[in-house]
């Protein structure tokens, strides 16, 4: 496993081949609260990551034992003027931005505060794996804002228009259990297992083409909300762009041979 440190805040983990990158959260003294400074470095990791061909799958984690992510620096806001606060707004969105934007599949791994911006951080990935240990919620109305990091649209896109916006009007926190029901996160595991449950899961997925893997994603994501014809026709120009893949002729053949295929990634 190798190791890379963007900035004092995330680090950076390729595991085994390197197919499989796990973008830690690691601001410990402050729960992972998101300042300028780290949302600069995940912005960055997330750059890094999504031109790395051999990258197929991203895991988001924390290093933290008791939080995945608090959400904003509030501490750091309350000593912004309106022009410090308006400057900061591209900064902190383009890492909400950077991690929904990864052309690769992408799990979270939640245990703990996942609140705010740091449930938001969850919602832009494709899979969010908790133990029972989490906490997760949307409490920006609580303290005078919105939720602005994806919040509002990806959350409805997860439940439907009115459980999030029960959820994001009243402030409310959700236990593991009851998140688990309502489709806030996908999987269920035992405390401190949701690192290694979706790592485990990653590498499950990073087995299958990497051409097939980014195609399946554009056509997920770009599809989701049009009307069937049109999702239909991103489909089809997904299917297109991996037909004539040296990955198709690679798992043809591999399924014919009775063997493991060895994809090329192009």
């Amino acid at each position: 496993m190798s190791e890379e440190r963007f900035g004092e805040f995330v680090l950076v983990r390729r595991h085994g081949d390197g197919h499989v990158a796990e973008l830690a959260l690691d601001r410990p003294k402050a729960m992972n609260a998101v300042s300028t400074a780290m949302a600069r470095s995940i912005t960055a990791a997330c750059a890094a990551l999504g031109e790395d061909r051999d990258v197929r799958v991203v895991v988001l984690t924390s290093t933290h034992e008791r939080a995945f992510c608090v959400g904003a620096d509030l501490k750091e806001r309350n000593s912004f003027s309106d022009a410090d606060l308006l400057r900061q707004r591209p900064v902190t969105r383009g890492a909400y931005t950077a991690v929904l934007e990864l052309p690769v599949p992408t799990v979270a791994a939640v245990h703990g505060f996942a609140l705010g911006g740091g449930f938001e951080l969850a919602l832009s990935c494709d899979v969010i794996v908790a133990d029972r240990t989490a906490v997760v919620g949307l409490p920006e109305v609580s303290v005078g804002v919105i939720p602005g990091g994806g919040g509002t649209q990806l959350l409805p896109r997860r439940v439907g228009a009115a459980r999030a916006a029960e959820l994001v009007f009243t402030a409310r926190r959700v236990e593991a259990a009851e998140a688990r029901e309502l489709g806030l996160v996908d999987q269920l595991v035992d405390d401190g297992r949701d690192r290694e449950e979706a790592l485990e899961l990653a590498s499950r997925m990073a087995a299958n083409s990497p051409v097939g893997l980014r195609a399946a994603k554009r056509a997920l994501r770009l599809g989701h909300g049009l009307d069937l014809r049109a999702g239909l026709e991103v489909e089809d120009a997904a299917w297109r762009s991996v037909a004539f893949s040296g990955d198709r002729a690679e798992g043809v053949a591999a399924f014919n041979e009775k063997r493991a295929p060895r994809w090329p990634g192009e």
